[in-house]
């Protein structure tokens, strides 16, 4: 008998062999989870237990709130690269850069609490395919950047990841030798393992390696750096300082890791949802969130959200309900306590490691060739968005790729796809007579289908196509086949009412078939309906074609 797990609804553990695969779950990913925030707290600016208390209040309250079985949730690259990001550019006097992102982590949950409550949880839905796949890309790029400095030790001027990296490409001569050996080799070890392990805690085997070398041959004398004593008390839990709270930098910087991290969140917990079977709530998602970021800032960590990586490790080792989730909360809190002598060996050039190897796994090249294949126009909607993120920033890429998205959708809609259609031997229904070498349109009869909506913006477009082919066709009759208009605003109706005058003055008939009940609704204030006549209106094109016939005397 198939032992299931407990529905995401509930916080009863599962039972059986179930529970097993979930406990082996959450210990695997404590082991890929420690090292990666340590790695992610430099990235985010912030002191390695910061990072460490975010992680462990976050999966404690996605257990309690959270409706996908398998999520891992946590401090993550992107919302730990934009608080680095803004923690760069919020200079606040008096206010430690802790208390800067802890703040921002309750700003972050705040948004998400109030979008929860406002019902805006179908947001997640706006970003397209395209745009998430660049920003990935753009995301990854800049993670890997910004270990410019880290992976060599290099002594460079503040600034963007581009521009540090750049600085450095100018003075090869500031790079320490050994820091960059390290930092290779433990990245290459990284690459070398997920290939040969790929369910295995590798972070932690390269970063233990890399800890190991540089003890064994003597290298932090010779100037690689470590993490070194790493503090582990209780955290203080309270509110950060609120100097910061009016800055409109850190509000943007908050709204972005809210949309970013939401929309993380719902694409990780839908994709490993749906292999098996697994609904997800995108609203309690958005609760979820936000209940985890305002954990985490009272107890002084940075914004949290979904792990890709650690969720993909949960699914590969079995792990089918919260209770991985909890079982990796005490497995990295033993961890943490009883290997904290070695945690402070780490090396900060094997962090970059972790971080840069982190980056390549978000670059997707797979589904960039997927996207080319499909439709260029999406493919430079990606392509954008990646260098939006990497040239731009974050919020301001996302922004671009979003508003390249609209105007392609405003283009396709504008300049639709439309069709004449008529009647193909032995096939029944009418057709495009463009995609049917032996489809003809019926004498005296033009079938005219519009494929969008009818609205402000493609209302002339739609009058001169219509223009164009009663030109071409000269018919008595012109139907326009609904189907595929489901909305047509003002300017559309109006659009509709120049039509049939202009179709009158020319002793032609028009005449609207499949129209639907919401489109009778919404036309009827019009008066266009009333002027066509319900004897012109047809429920299906058949109906249409007969009437046709009957009043014409044409076969």
């Amino acid at each position: 008998m198939t032992v299931r797990p407990s529905s995401p609804g509930t916080l009863r553990p599962p039972e059986g062999r179930v529970l097993r695969r979930d406990v082996v779950a959450g210990i695997t990913v404590a082991a890929y989870l420690v090292p990666q925030v340590l790695a992610y707290a430099g990235l985010a600016r912030v002191p390695p237990e910061a990072g460490l208390w975010a992680a462990f209040v976050a999966l404690a309250v996605y257990f309690l709130l959270g409706s996908s079985p398998q999520l891992s949730v946590g401090p993550e690259s992107t919302t730990a690269l934009m608080t680095g990001a803004a923690l760069a550019t919020i200079t606040v006097p008096g206010e430690s850069a802790r208390d800067t992102a802890a703040l921002l982590a309750l700003a972050v949950g705040a948004v998400c609490v109030l979008a929860w409550a406002g019902g805006l949880g179908f947001l997640a839905d706006l970003l397209s395919k395209p745009v998430l796949v660049g920003y990935m890309a753009g995301i990854a790029g800049l993670m890997i950047f910004s270990q410019t400095g880290r992976g060599t030790a290099a002594d460079i001027p503040e600034g963007g990841p581009l521009a540090e990296t750049w600085w450095l490409v100018q003075h090869p001569s500031e790079i320490h030798g050994p820091t960059l050996a390290v930092c290779l080799g433990t990245l290459a070890l990284l690459l070398l393992g997920a290939r040969l392990w790929p369910t295995g805690p590798v972070p932690l085997a390269g970063m233990l390696a890399a800890a190991v070398t540089v003890s064994l041959t003597g290298l932090s004398e010779d100037g690689v750096g470590v993490v070194g004593t790493l503090s582990f008390a209780l955290p203080e839990i309270g509110l950060p300082a609120v100097s910061s709270l009016g800055s409109w930098a850190l509000l943007t910087t908050a709204l972005a890791i809210a949309v970013v991290g939401f929309t993380d969140n719902v694409i990780d917990a839908r994709a490993f949802g749906a292999r098996h079977g697994d609904q997800i709530d995108a609203r309690r998602e958005l609760l979820a969130l936000g209940a985890c970021n305002v954990a985490a800032g009272l107890v002084h960590g940075f914004p949290v959200s979904s792990s890709g990586s650690r969720t993909a490790i949960v699914d590969a080792v079995g792990g089918r309900s919260r209770w991985a989730g909890l079982s990796a909360l005490g497995a990295a809190l033993v961890l943490v306590v009883a290997l904290r002598p070695v945690l402070a060996s780490f090396p900060d050039a094997a962090l970059a490691a972790v971080v840069v190897y982190a980056g390549l796994r978000l670059i997707d090249v797979g589904e960039f060739v997927r996207i080319a294949r499909y439709r260029r126009t999406e493919l430079l909607i990606a392509l954008a968005t990646t260098f939006g993120v990497l040239v731009l920033g974050v919020l301001q890429g996302v922004l671009v790729a979003v508003s390249l998205s609209l105007i392609d959708v405003f283009r396709r809609v504008a300049r639709p796809h439309d069709a004449v259609e008529g009647l193909v031997p032995d096939l029944a229904g009418m057709h495009d007579v463009d995609d049917y070498d032996d489809a003809e349109a019926v004498p005296g009869l033009l079938v005219y289908r519009y494929d969008a909506p009818l609205f402000f913006a493609n209302a002339e477009n739609f009058l001169t196509r219509v223009r164009e082919s009663v030109t071409a066709y000269d018919p008595e009759w012109v139907v326009l086949n609904f189907e595929a208009m489901g909305e047509v605003d003002l300017t559309g109706a109006d659009a509709l009412e120049t039509l049939r005058a202009e179709l009158e003055d020319e002793g032609i008939v028009l005449g609207l078939a499949r129209l639907k009940q919401d489109q009778r609704d919404v036309l009827q204030p019009s008066g266009v309906l009333d002027r066509i006549g319900a004897e012109h209106v047809f429920p299906t094109l058949p109906t249409a074609l007969d009437a046709f016939r009957a009043a014409t005397g044409r076969d």
